[in-house]
């Protein structure tokens, strides 16, 4: 990869910031392709995620975040909220020796590039999902597809029986490279 982690997920909360702000007002009830959140419960989890990331790379553990960001994160304002919370984790995110922090989370303690790694994993798949539910172009690109798929390869084990992504499913021999990481996480292009 030639781009740097901290850059990648940047990229990957700017590429979902467009997404987010195309969803239209009467559509924050639809459901999306995750079973249990209509389209307001996603982009919350995603911007609740956003805020955990400096607290967890600075040293916190989830017992000291505590229930901070439990409930509605969104407020009057998603996007502004959405906002917010994309500038604390790229900050922290961005900050020197962040990639190389232990940063406690549920399934054990992480080198903060491990942790980076699976938020943008986490901002990129949900990103596509509030786009397929809001009617918007899902694409992610070429750039952030292949920077994905560094990520996930060397874990694919651990997020795959992690809970975090559906069942995979088969696609096509000659299907795009998008479509087969979607493939890998549960999710047909």
């Amino acid at each position: 990869m030639t781009t740097d982690l901290a850059t990648t997920h940047i990229e990957a909360l700017a590429h979902t910031r467009r997404i987010v702000a195309g969803v239209a007002p009467d559509q924050w009830s639809h459901p999306t392709p995750c079973d249990d959140w209509d389209l307001r419960a996603l982009v919350n989890h995603v911007v609740a995620g956003n805020f955990w990331v400096a607290p967890l790379l600075e040293g916190q553990t989830i017992e000291d975040v505590g229930s901070r960001y439990d409930g509605d994160v969104l407020g009057s304002d998603p996007l502004a909220a959405y906002d917010r919370s994309s500038l604390e984790a790229q900050t922290a995110g961005s900050a020197p020796r962040a990639l190389e922090a232990p940063c406690a989370l549920s399934y054990g303690t992480v080198p903060g590039a491990v942790y980076l790694g699976h938020r943008v994993l986490d901002v990129v798949i949900h990103g596509w999902d509030i786009a397929k539910a809001s009617g918007q172009d899902p694409t992610i690109g070429a750039d952030l597809v292949e920077h994905c798929r560094a990520i996930m390869e060397p874990e694919m084990g651990l997020l795959q029986g992690s809970g975090m992504f559906g069942t995979p499913v088969t696609v096509a021999d000659d299907a795009s490279a998008e479509a087969r990481l979607l493939a890998t996480i549960g999710r047909q292009a």
